[in-house]
């Protein structure tokens, strides 16, 4: 397994870049966990994820109230936000089930909440707050 990649962001426009970078590799049954705390970019980031699957970024809030947003792009996308999550019984009434590993891309936000829905086979992106508009990306390709 290749050592996790770090990247330096000063600005949403790189975040949502990485993002981009990272959609770019992904294929039908991969997941992308997104950790980090309120307002580091993880909404950003599955903009660039949504648009190099076709999918346009202005589709992309974050799921919060809804929990699933399914998109339609190059590969089916569905941007789950976990941060609502109380009990991990709760997760039982998503479908999870159905989306992670099956025709498309699940990429959950607040991936650290899937409990036992959280693949081993993923990508797990962290973003830290670098000071400023800084973030530190770090992304853990567990695909292989």
């Amino acid at each position: 397994m290749p050592a996790p990649r770090r990247i330096a962001s000063r600005s949403e426009a790189e975040t949502r870049r990485a993002g981009e970078r990272l959609g770019g590799t992904l294929q039908a049954g991969d997941t992308v966990l997104l950790h980090g705390d309120l307002g580091m970019g993880k909404t950003v980031f599955a903009r660039g994820v949504a648009a190099a699957l076709g999918v346009p970024g202005s589709e992309i809030r974050s799921p919060t109230f809804t929990l699933v947003n399914p998109h339609q792009g190059r590969l089916p996308l569905y941007h789950i936000d976990l941060y609502r999550i109380d009990k991990l019984e709760d997760l039982d009434e998503l479908g999870l089930e159905e989306i992670i590993g099956g025709d498309g891309i699940a990429l959950i936000e607040w991936g650290e909440r899937a409990g036992s829905y959280r693949p081993a086979r993923c990508v797990e992106v962290t973003i830290v707050d670098g000071g400023g508009s800084r973030r530190e990306i770090r992304i853990d390709d567990r695909r292989d």
